[in-house]
């Protein structure tokens, strides 16, 4: 009989408890021994809740029971979560956590206080939600040199990019709604800023490249700039604008990672993942493109992946499982305005052909695009030649000092 701890019992801790005994059977069976709740930490007290006698206010009360060897956390946020985290790995205990946020901030000095414990320390759910992810990579994906991962990697975004793409709603009306539908959180911020999808794509750098990547050097935007104005524009350009989590090897050895608005071509595999759904593209040298895709996060589909790596910890127990990475400083994550990219800009300004000759001068090239009763004022293009970030950004400046008003740019993606 292996005994676990739940720490937290909100939305996803509560389907935690749900799948561990609604599906203790087959659990056992996988896991080769009988899994048990043994305590569920909590503030608030759930009397009606068939497990109402493991409830406990008291995180010591886990901490110094011998007995319990797995804790799930699924509080969320830094803090305490941190201490406990930290707390259960220096006292004999594996941990497996769905929470981003402290995986991103805290990996690898928690993985290095597992390693040093011979304990496990596993995240499944803290990027996919009920997507595999980790596992292949560490695992299925081994025999590869990971080349570039991209990926849609908040649900919340998705969902209102959706809209604004196939009903044409306003990013404000698309965001109560997806407010209404509990999709997005009151405070929006962490998903439509791209911070939610930034701690994500920093857990997928450090494991695909070794290294921790902290949230803060990542370059990130959020999608409140988009309009159905650059909606059209895309369409016209042959695709969809998507929120997209980016990281990739630089010949130096750095990484250029980033979160930002791009276009992507109608024939890229991430262009159909629509509403709440997430997609993961992981570019290997042996296998080229393979990409994951479903629902990243919700009750069960985020629970189930909790629950997995419960039951790889029980096969572990005496074994720790290799999922590792160094730390690193800041020098790592090249400067984002070396990336080279094309861009696609909307402009204003008196007179529009004057500007696209001014724009195809200074860029060696670029095509017009065009939209359906778009005011005489306004110019879309997008730019034929690569060109790093900083470059883009200087004729930018040249444009507007012959009398443009850049009003957007969004990056197109090779995806």
């Amino acid at each position: 009989m292996m005994k676990v701890a739940i720490l937290g019992h909100g939305t996803v801790g509560s389907g935690v408890a749900e799948v561990l005994t609604s599906h203790a059977e087959s659990i056992a069976r996988r896991a080769k021994e009988e899994i048990e709740i043994q305590y569920i930490l909590d503030i608030r007290d759930f009397p009606d809740s068939p497990l109402h006698d493991r409830f406990t206010k008291d995180f010591n009360q886990i901490l110094q029971d011998p007995e319990v060897k797995i804790v799930a956390e699924v509080m969320g946020g830094l803090h305490p979560a941190f201490d406990y985290v930290k707390a259960c790995l220096e006292n004999g205990k594996s941990v497996v956590t769905s929470n981003k946020e402290l995986v991103a901030a805290k990996g690898a000095e928690l993985l290095k206080i597992a390693q040093k414990n011979n304990l496990n320390f596993l995240f499944e759910a803290s990027v996919g939600g009920g997507i595999p992810i980790i596992r292949p990579i560490s695992q299925c994906l081994a025999a590869n040199e990971v080349l570039e991962i991209a990926g849609i990697l908040n649900g919340t975004t998705n969902f209102i990019l959706t809209k604004m793409i196939r009903e044409s709603m306003t990013f404000e009306d698309a965001l109560a709604l997806a407010q209404k539908l509990g999709y997005a959180e009151r405070n929006p911020a962490a998903d439509i800023e791209g911070h939610d999808a930034c701690r994500k794509i920093c857990i997928l750098a450090s494991l695909a490249f070794g290294k921790h990547v902290y949230p803060e050097w990542v370059h990130t935007e959020g999608i409140t700039k988009v309009t159905l104005s650059d909606v059209e524009y895309a369409d016209a350009w042959g695709g969809v604008i998507k929120l997209i989590g980016s990281v990739k090897h630089t010949d130096n050895g750095k990484i250029m990672i980033m979160v930002a608005p791009m276009m992507i071509p109608r024939e890229s595999q991430l262009a159909n993942v629509d509403d709440v759904f997430n997609g993961i593209l992981v570019r290997g040298d042996e296998t080229g493109d393979v990409v994951f895709y479903g629902k990243g996060a919700g009750k069960l589909p985020t629970a189930s992946a909790v629950v997995a790596d419960i039951i790889d910890c029980v096969k572990h127990v005496k074994a720790r499982k290799y999922l590792y990475w160094d730390d690193a400083t800041a020098d790592y994550v090249e400067d984002y305005r070396k990336n080279e990219t094309l861009m696609y800009v909307r402009a204003t300004a008196e007179d529009c052909d004057a500007l696209f000759d001014k724009a195809d001068a200074l860029f060696g090239g670029v095509s017009r695009l065009s939209r359906f009763d778009a005011p005489e004022n306004e110019l879309a293009f997008y730019t034929e030649k690569l060109m790093s970030e900083a470059v883009i950004e200087e004729k930018l400046q040249q444009l507007q000092q012959m009398g443009a008003q850049v009003d957007m740019t969004i990056r197109i993606a090779d995806l």
